[in-house]
C-alpha cells in the first residue's frame, strides 16, 4: 500500500513560482512511476509530468515543458514539482499519483490534491 500527501499549493500571481511536494509512504520500487496530474473545473484531468522512481526517465506535457520541473528525493521519499512562469491556465487542483506498472498506464494510488490558483 502506498499513501501520497501533496502540499505546497496556494495563490500566486501570473509569472510567479510555486513548488509542490508529494510525500510518498509505503513500499515503493524503483520501477514505479510517480506523476503529477492536474484538473481544472470543467476540464479533463491532465498528466503534466512524471518520473520513474529510479530517475531513469522523466516526461512533461507540452503545456508545461520548459516551465515545470519534476524531481525526487529518494532519502525523503518525496517528489517535487517546481513550477515557474505560472499562467492563469495553470490554475487547477494538482494531484500526485503512483503507477505500479508503467506499461499499463494505470495509476493505482492517488493523493488528495492541492489547489494552485494563478491570478492574472
Amino acid at each position: 500500500q502506498v499513501q501520497l500527501v501533496e502540499s505546497g499549493g496556494g495563490l500566486v500571481q501570473a509569472g510567479g513560482s510555486l513548488k509542490l511536494s508529494c510525500a510518498v509512504s509505503g513500499r515503493i520500487f524503483s520501477s514505479y512511476v510517480v506523476a503529477w496530474f492536474r484538473q481544472a473545473p470543467g476540464k479533463e484531468r491532465e498528466n503534466v509530468a512524471g518520473i520513474i522512481w529510479s530517475g531513469a526517465s522523466v516526461w512533461y506535457a507540452d503545456s508545461v515543458r520548459g516551465r515545470f520541473t519534476i524531481s525526487r528525493d529518494v532519502a525523503k521519499n518525496t517528489v517535487y514539482l517546481q513550477m515557474h512562469s505560472l499562467k492563469a491556465e495553470d490554475t487547477a487542483v494538482y494531484y500526485c499519483a503512483v503507477a505500479v506498472a508503467v506499461v499499463t498506464g494505470k495509476y493505482d494510488y492517488w493523493g488528495q490534491g492541492t489547489q494552485v490558483t494563478v491570478s492574472s
